[in-house]
């Protein structure tokens, strides 16, 4: 999140997509019903904050949502893009916003190009863009002219962009985005997405009002945006419709991701995805020999002489600090701090490339730490087959789960299966200490419940015993590059049983010289004298002591919370540096004054930014005291937020594409009808080409998507009896149109089948989903939850059944171009009654 739950009582409008906070997250739910009640909020003249949910699902979001739009799974990109399209046609930007805060001044290349569903710079056999035609336009001697008299610090050259303040040049951000966004008309959007015209514009009606300074509207969403072959894009053409409005880095605002679990947030910023490391920094390509290579190829480079280009100019010092706290002594300016001690992957390995490669029999074995993909994984019955391929699997978990127990399943042979499992029972989270970092970034140390149960350990202590055991092994044994394993630094008290308190102090880092614990980020340094496990959390654990232990709150909430805003600065810890809201310095004008002010982000008080801790230089002027004053944006090399972004690998624009089963073809473009970027799997065994798998509307003419249940917690729950009783049968959600046309009651169990394998189960007829008009097409959904399968007590109860529950045996094994993610969310299946 860029904002956080408490915030969204501040918003004026809140768009949900993707998410059904009521029923998935019911506690946070509460900011939204207190925004509804509170008649300050809201457009026009208040009476409360609107709320409009987009779902194909109508939900219990839905019943409190004062607009209920059913929208077909994977179709959001439409129905921002005729946002952006109305707010852009009817001048409902916020102009001062968009003109100074965002990349719309900026020119681009003129060998930038879109045509017939293509972005230029595709190569057709490699499935992959060129993107060098995306870039802007430099001025090349004023680029000289700057690093001249602004020598580069930590990589971060000036590559200076040019830029039409008037907005007026075609080659604009701003004009293009136009031109792109034209044919997202109303009717456009209702033919995508099957909502009718007349309800789409009552929506843009709200949300074009939301352009202006004195209301703000939020957008939230969940996994139902990014489990996508265009996650990233679907998610991204929100965050241009909210520049556009002016509503980002300002409380009420924001873009805000609802996490699927506690700490979700946390294991992202701590590199749990293999392509980062901790802190978002890039993990290294093959070809960086040296580390100022590295940061050259990937620090941001300072676009506009006003950028302060934060990121770029201290990548190196981050780099560097992480280097030091992990190889301590081994890191040297010598030896460019150990730089080539980091893996570095040629190719994506990415979780579902994992299973690809052990069908093609190039993996031998494979730990599963709190992680059972024979369920959450797509194509289950591939992802079981390449469990099966593996020489040794280790699954370390509180309880069994179906990748524990996949050998043994119904219908398996066991005999044929020669992988041998190993079950290594680890401590739950109740049964520990330690720290959650929830959706709005907000870090909180949790207290241990309970002691370890049997013989369970904790996790940390499982990894941390195995790792000293292999390093014994390379000490004794040698090896072809041993010196990252045996100078890896594990300094705890008992390096085989470190505790987590230690470990957050590593994570905050240290100053060597004097052997205190840093305060601040903005003290690392490049020459080998800091320690940063993750910069972001430094200042977390400063000597003071663990600040996410905090609970200072409600008890006296003028003190705790000064501006009502709902930050609670002494509540938990928040990186970065306890911020609340991210770019905030765009929540004030161009003379600091916020941009509404009873909704302050930080104000400019004639010495200093107070509010919020300032996301920008606490002392720094605004822009009408000192034109030269750094922009809001401070991550990026602009300066500004990004309308038009050259990052992502399927285009600078969000476009609609349909997923790749899809009940039409897409009506902007046929010809290229889905992503030309999916990330697609060659497979293996008896597995081909996972393309091969992909079924069409012929064979399979209903749209599936998958979702959870309030009474679960993904699969863990099927060993919990209370919860199993409260839902204890798996089940698909059936219109009632198409419960008519097949002859099914709720109760009968029918079979649902895609191309990839079968679920039996019982339906259930309802009036939450109905049929759309998709392109002059009548289109149903069926709705499926995905929290069964062979293993746990609904499943012991009828064993035979249970090989029938994974959900997942009917998802496409196929990935986002950008995170690699799945696309759960919209498939097609065929439907009959057993």
């Amino acid at each position: 999140m860029t904002n956080h739950w408490r915030d969204i009582k501040n918003a004026d409008l809140i768009l949900i997509n993707g998410a059904n906070p009521a029923e998935a997250h019911p506690v946070g739910f509460q900011w939204f019903v207190q925004a509804k009640l509170d008649p300050q909020r809201g457009p026009g003249a208040g009476g409360g904050a609107k709320i409009i949910h987009a779902d194909p699902r109508f939900t219990r979001t839905s019943a409190l949502a004062d607009i209920y739009a059913r929208i077909r799974t994977g179709t959001d990109v439409a129905y921002f893009g005729g946002l952006i399209n109305y707010v852009l046609q009817n001048n409902l930007h916020h102009e001062s916003y968009v003109t100074n805060y965002t990349n719309a001044s900026f020119l681009v290349k003129k060998e930038y190009g879109f045509t017939d569903g293509l972005f230029s710079g595709y190569d057709p056999k490699a499935r992959k863009y060129n993107t060098a035609s995306w870039g802007y336009q430099i001025d090349d001697a004023a680029s000289v002219a700057y690093n001249a008299a602004h020598p580069p610090a930590g990589g971060a050259v000036a590559t200076l962009a040019k830029r039409d303040l008037t907005l007026q040049d075609p080659q604009t951000v701003f004009q293009l985005m136009k031109q792109h966004y034209s044919r997202y008309t109303p009717e456009m959007v209702s033919r995508i997405t099957g909502i009718p015209q007349d309800q789409f514009l009552r929506i843009a009606k709200l949300v074009g009002e939301m352009g202006q300074p004195n209301k703000v509207m939020t957008i939230v969403y969940a996994v139902g945006l990014t489990h996508h072959t265009t996650g990233g894009e679907l998610i991204r053409s929100g965050a241009v419709l909210q520049l556009l409005l002016g509503n980002m880095g300002r409380p009420g605002g924001g873009m805000n991701a609802e996490r699927g679990h506690a700490n979700i947030q946390g294991n992202t910023d701590h590199a749990i995805s293999w392509e980062i490391l901790p802190g978002y920094l890039q993990i290294p390509a093959p070809q960086r020999k040296t580390i100022d290579e590295y940061v050259a190829a990937q620090a941001p480079k300072k676009l506009d002489p006003q950028s302060w280009n934060f990121f770029g100019t201290n990548y190196k010092k981050f780099m560097v600090s992480l280097l030091k706290g992990w190889y301590g002594d081994a890191a040297t300016k010598d030896n460019d701090f150990a730089f080539n001690f980091i893996p570095k992957p040629g190719q994506n390995s990415s979780w579902m490339s994992i299973y690809d490669q052990s069908l093609k029999g190039k993996m031998q074995g494979l730990i599963l730490s709190g992680m059972t993909a024979t369920s959450i994984g797509p194509d289950s019955n591939r992802v079981m087959e390449a469990l099966a391929n593996l020489k040794w699997l280790v699954v370390m978990d509180a309880l069994p789960t179906t990748s524990s127990e996949f050998w043994r399943r119904p219908g398996a042979s066991p005999a044929s299966i020669q992988t041998e499992v190993f079950m290594v029972p680890t401590t739950h989270w109740i049964e520990k200490d330690g720290s959650f970092t929830n959706s709005g970034r907000w870090a909180q140390w949790k207290e241990q419940v309970l002691p370890p149960q049997g013989q369970a350990r904790h996790d940390h202590w499982i990894l941390a015993d195995l790792f000293q055991r292999v390093k014994t092994l390379y000490r004794q044994q040698g090896g072809k590059f041993p010196d990252p394993i045996i100078a890896l630094t594990l300094k705890y008290q008992d390096p085989a049983k470190p505790q987590l308190d230690e470990i957050a102090q590593e994570i905050n880092g240290f100053d060597l010289t004097t052997g205190k614990r840093m305060s601040s980020f903005a003290n690392l340094k490049d020459d080998g004298t800091t320690t940063a496990g993750d910069w972001i959390y430094t200042g977390s654990y400063p000597d003071s002591g663990n600040l996410m232990k905090r609970t200072d709150g409600i008890q006296d909430v003028k003190t705790n919370d000064p501006t009502g805003m709902g930050f609670f600065p002494k509540w938990a810890w928040s990186w970065p540096l306890n911020r609340r809201v991210l770019y905030n310095r765009a929540s004030a004008d161009l003379e600091g004054k916020p941009w509404d002010q009873t909704r302050p982000g930080i104000t400019w008080n004639g010495s200093k930014w107070v509010g919020d801790v300032p996301d920008y230089p606490a002392t720094m002027k605004p822009y009408t005291l000192d034109p030269k004053a750094w922009l809001p944006f401070i991550m990026t090399g602009e300066g500004t937020g990004r309308l038009f972004s050259t990052s992502m690998l399927d285009g600078p624009l969000p476009e609609h594409y349909e997923p790749v089963e899809a009940p039409v073809a897409n009506p902007l473009h046929p010809g290229q009808s889905a992503s030309p970027v999916a990330f697609l799997y060659s497979g293996g065994g008896s597995f081909g080409a996972a393309k091969d798998s992909f079924g069409t509307v012929a064979d399979y003419p209903y749209v599936a998507t998958s979702y959870r249940l309030t009474e679960h917690e993904h699969y863990v729950t099927q060993h919990v009896p209370l919860l199993v009783g409260l839902q204890p049968h798996p089940f698909v959600e059936v219109p009632e149109e198409l419960a008519k046309e097949k002859g099914i009651q709720t109760g009968d169990r029918v079979r649902v089948t895609s191309k990839r394998g079968k679920i039996e189960v019982l339906a259930l007829v309802t009036k939450r989903l109905a049929a759309s008009t998709i392109d002059g097409k009548k289109v149903y959904t069926i709705g499926i939850p995905i929290h069964w399968g062979f293993v746990g007590v609904a499943a012991d109860q009828d064993p035979s059944k249970g090989a029938n529950w994974l959900a997942n045996a009917l998802t496409p094994f196929v990935g986002d171009a950008n995170a690699y993610t799945p696309e759960f969310k919209a498939f097609l299946v065929d439907l009959k009654k057993i």
